[in-house]
Parts: structure tokens; C-alpha cells; sequence
């Protein structure tokens, strides 16, 4: 188990070096000088060249690079060129909202998810399987954004139920700040859970043909104790993948969302930040959010080597 992990470990290191290089480039490439842009299009060279010193513009771009990943070693994410605030202190403020958003919008997937996929399964091509798969392509079909505002004018506009965006902060009442998240990790789960379903149907349908499910049938077991006590447990590993790439999902694509509601998560500080070409923070926040999904797709594999011991001696 020690040396799968530290495989692991290293395809890590070298996953987050390779996108760090990428991030840098791509984003460097993109048109428009932040000094520019902060100062306008009659601002005078002197000025202009006052500013990318201020800022670290006036160096090259490979020692820009360096001084940008020895900063993020080190805990340091840079100072906004817009705000002149650290990158780290925008972050810890929007990160609050962003990670539970997502963990609550996946629980939400998974408790919706596990439950219809295996009563799909147990009554494969009978009405109750023919619901759950109809129901679940018209989740796969419909737009999360517009599912969204489809919530707002039910539940905020018409019946008053919630409040059409906005987060009150954890520090108000837990359960005030979980209300408000409540739309959103609705409108980004059930797309999420429609996927979910049909994998879990699917693999749980494949599992069913092994020879050890018509052994435990044979020995008295129903369909229903079949399928928790020796299915489930079989068919996890292509489950677990899917919910491993949701919550990468949830976490790095919620920018949307959290537009509609008008939440000040880290989506929503990217596309400010994109707005005001405020590179280093665009930068900084890519960065983690790639750090987390791989950290996320890093946690998925040693599940699958808790599930599959076999995977272990594999490696």
C-alpha cells in the first residue's frame, strides 16, 4: 500500500507542476496589460512604467514565473493589482462559500443518487426502471444555469421560501447560511445525480451477472439483500470515479452558479478578476482549484485501493 501511494504521490508533484506551467502561459498570453488597463488608455509611459514596477510587470516573464511559484511554496499567493490586497486573504474569504457549496451539493447527489440507482437496478425494464432512466436523462438534458433560475422564480420570487441570492455569512447562523446555499446546491446537484443514477444502475446490472450474485442467490438471499450486501460493494469503483470527477466538477465549475445567485465564492472571484485583467489572482485561484481536484482525483485513487485490493499489488 506504501509504494502505491507514493507512486500516487509523485504523479501528483508532477501533475501540479505541468499545470502550473500551463496556467502561467495561458493566461499570460492573453491580450491587454493590467497597467494599462488599471490606468487607462491617455495614461503617460511614465506612468504606466511606475506602475508595472509597482506591480513586478517589469521583469521577465520566466523570472515572473519563478517568483510566482516560490511565492505559492511558501503560503504567499502575491497581492492583487487591483484590490493591493493578498491574494491568500481574498481566498480564505471566498473559499468559505465555494467548498460547501460543492460538498453540499454533492451529498445532495449522492443521497439521491445511491437510492435510484439501485431501485433502478432491482427492477430492471419494469415501470419503476423505466421512470428513474427517463427521469434521469431529463436532468442530464436541462441546463444547470437555467434549472437555477427556474429555483429563483419558484421557490424565492413566487413562494418566498428562500432569498433569490446573496450569503449572509457563516458567522450570522449556520443554519441562515446553509438556507441560502440550499438553491444553488440544488440547481448543481440534480444534473449531477441524474449521471450518478445511471452509472450506479449500470453497474450494478453488470455486477448482477457474476457468478458470486447467483451463489448468494442460491443460498436464499432476495434480490434486494443481494444487491446491498454483495453488489454494492462491487460495483463502488466506477461509482467512485464519477463521484471523485463530480466534485472536481462542482468545485472548478461553479463560477456560473454562483453568478445566478450571487454568491462570493471562487468562481465568482475569477470572473471579476478576469474582468479587470487581474492576472495575478486569476492565476493564484486556478491554481487552487487545480490543486484541489487533483488532491480530490489523488483521494479517489487510494479509495479505489481500499474497495480493490487488487489494484494495489497491480501497481
Amino acid at each position: 500500500m506504501l509504494r502505491y501511494v507514493l507512486k500516487r504521490l509523485i504523479s501528483l508533484v508532477l501533475s501540479l507542476a505541468v499545470a502550473s506551467c500551463i496556467i502561467f502561459v495561458v493566461i499570460e498570453v492573453a491580450p491587454g496589460d493590467p497597467a494599462s488597463f488599471m490606468l487607462g488608455i491617455n495614461a503617460q509611459p511614465e506612468t504606466l512604467d511606475a506602475l508595472r514596477n509597482e506591480l513586478g510587470l517589469d521583469v521577465s516573464k520566466t523570472q515572473r514565473y519563478l517568483n510566482w511559484v516560490g511565492g505559492m511554496l511558501t503560503g504567499d499567493f502575491g497581492t492583487s493589482y487591483t484590490y493591493r490586497t493578498p491574494v491568500s486573504d481574498m481566498v480564505a474569504d471566498r473559499i468559505g462559500v465555494s467548498i460547501p457549496l460543492a460538498l453540499y451539493a454533492l451529498i445532495l447527489s449522492i443521497v439521491i443518487a445511491f437510492p435510484a440507482g439501485l431501485y433502478a437496478a432491482a427492477r430492471r425494464g419494469k415501470a419503476g426502471d423505466l421512470g428513474v432512466t427517463g427521469a434521469t436523462q431529463l436532468g442530464v438534458a436541462v441546463p444547470n444555469f437555467w434549472f437555477a433560475m427556474m429555483l429563483v422564480l419558484v421557490f424565492a420570487i413566487h413562494l418566498r421560501w428562500f432569498s433569490a441570492g446573496g450569503f449572509p455569512g457563516w458567522d450570522k447562523g449556520f443554519w441562515g447560511a446553509l438556507k441560502s446555499l440550499t438553491l444553488p446546491a440544488i440547481a448543481l446537484a440534480l444534473p449531477q445525480a441524474a449521471i450518478l443514477t445511471r452509472v450506479m444502475r449500470s453497474a450494478l446490472l453488470d455486477v448482477l451477472g457474476e457468478d458470486f450474485m447467483r451463489t448468494a442467490r442460491a443460498k436464499g438471499l432476495s434480490q434486494r439483500q443481494t444487491l446491498w450486501r454483495h453488489g454494492l460493494r462491487n460495483a463502488l469503483i466506477p461509482v467512485l470515479t464519477i463521484i471523485g470527477l463530480q466534485f472536481s466538477f462542482l468545485f472548478a465549475g461553479t463560477i456560473i452558479i454562483e453568478q445566478v445567485f450571487y454568491l462570493p465564492g471562487l468562481g465568482r472571484l475569477i470572473f471579476q478578476s478576469i474582468s479587470a485583467r487581474d492576472l495575478i489572482v486569476v492565476e493564484s485561484v486556478v491554481m487552487l482549484v487545480v490543486f484541489g481536484v487533483i488532491v480530490i482525483n489523488f483521494l479517489v485513487d487510494l479509495a479505489y485501493a481500499a474497495v480493490d485490493p487488487r489494484l494495489r499489488s497491480r501497481s
